[in-house]
C-alpha cells in the first residue's frame, strides 16, 4: 500500500458499518483519499485492501503488556456461594438455565448417578440470585456462584427430600469452589438467606447440617444453643428490634422496625429452613434466637 494511504478505521467499532460510510467519511476525514485510492497501482483491489486495514481490532500490534511482575495481594473476585433447587426435571433444568433469561454456574441432575452440568464459566456472571442482599452485599450476582439442584421443592403438603446420591455429587464439588475461592463458611447460603422476601429454595428438606459436618457452611454450637433456649424460655424473648439486629448481624436483609411483620416472618421462616427445619413458621420463639445466639 502507498504509504500516503490510511487505513480506514471502522465506524462506531463495526467493520462492515465503516465499509458502507466510506464515501462520507472520506470526505469528511481524508480529503483526496478517494483520488489517491483511484490513482493506486492495484486499483479496486488496493483501495479495498486499505479500508479492511480498518478491521483489525483496536490499537493492533502497538499495544504491548508486560506480565512478568504479578501483584502478590489480590483475591477471588467470589465470595459467595448460594444453593437453589430447580422445581423442574433434569431436561426441563437444562433447557431453562442454558436458553432462558436466567442461569447458574452449575446443575446437579437427579440421574442415577447424577450428573454435573456447568452451564457458565466461574470467570462470568450467571443470572440465578436476583435481587438479593448478604451482610448488606446487594447485587450477589456479581459475586457469587449459582448451584442449582434438580429437586421438584414443595410437594402436597410436604418437600422433597434430596437423595444421598446428589449430596455425594455436591459435596466435593462445594468443596472444591470453597477452596479455590476462600468462601468463608457464613457465605454458603440458599437463595432464601439471601432473597427471603420471595425465595424458599433450597427448602427445609434440604440437609445444611449435613454439610456443616463434612465442613461446609456456618452451622451453630448446639450445645450453647440448648443452654439458652432453656434461659428465653424463663426470662422471654428480648424486643423484637433486638432480634431483627440479631438477624442483621447473622447476615440476613430485615427491617429495622420493632415489629413482627410480614417481612420480619419471612426472614425469620428462612432463617429457620436452615438452622431449625422441622418448624419455619415465622414465629420468633425460644429455640430460634438461642440458635442465632449461637452461631459462630
Amino acid at each position: 500500500m502507498p504509504r500516503d494511504i490510511p487505513a480506514l478505521p471502522p465506524a462506531g467499532g463495526h467493520c462492515l458499518r465503516g465499509l458502507a460510510l466510506m464515501p462520507e467519511r472520506v470526505a469528511g476525514q481524508w480529503p483526496g483519499l478517494r483520488r489517491r485510492l483511484r490513482q493506486a497501482v492495484a486499483g479496486p483491489a488496493l483501495a479495498a485492501a486499505a479500508l479492511l486495514a480498518g478491521c483489525a481490532a483496536p490499537g493492533g500490534d502497538t499495544l504491548k503488556i508486560d506480565r512478568s511482575v504479578q501483584a502478590v495481594s489480590h483475591s477471588s473476585r467470589v465470595s459467595v456461594v448460594v444453593l437453589h433447587y430447580t422445581v423442574s426435571d433434569t431436561p426441563r433444568s437444562l433447557e431453562i438455565l442454558s436458553r432462558r433469561n436466567v442461569s447458574s454456574h452449575y446443575l446437579i441432575t437427579d440421574e442415577t448417578p447424577p450428573r454435573i452440568y456447568q452451564l457458565v464459566d466461574e470467570s462470568r456472571r450467571a443470572w440465578h440470585a436476583g435481587e438479593s442482599e448478604w451482610y448488606g452485599r446487594s447485587d450477589l450476582n456479581a459475586a457469587s456462584i449459582g448451584v442449582e439442584i434438580v429437586n421438584a421443592g414443595p410437594v402436597g403438603k410436604g418437600w422433597q427430600p434430596y437423595p444421598d446420591a446428589q449430596l455425594r455429587a455436591l459435596i466435593p464439588l462445594l468443596k472444591d469452589i470453597v477452596a479455590r475461592h476462600q468462601i468463608l463458611p457464613r457465605n454458603l447460603v440458599g437463595h432464601s438467606d439471601v432473597a427471603p422476601q420471595r425465595k424458599q429454595d433450597p427448602g427445609p428438606a434440604f440437609p445444611w447440617k449435613t454439610l456443616a459436618e463434612a465442613g461446609l457452611g456456618r452451622w451453630y454450637d448446639e450445645a450453647r444453643a440448648a443452654e439458652l433456649t432453656g434461659r428465653y424460655r424463663r426470662e422471654g424473648l428480648p424486643p423484637m428490634i433486638a432480634i431483627q439486629e440479631k438477624l442483621r448481624r447473622a447476615g440476613y436483609a430485615v427491617p429495622a422496625t420493632g415489629m413482627l411483620d410480614a417481612e420480619t416472618r419471612r426472614v425469620i421462616s428462612a432463617f429457620q429452613m436452615h438452622y431449625r427445619p422441622a418448624r419455619h413458621d415465622g414465629e420468633p420463639d425460644a429455640e430460634t434466637l438461642a440458635i442465632l445466639d449461637s452461631l459462630p
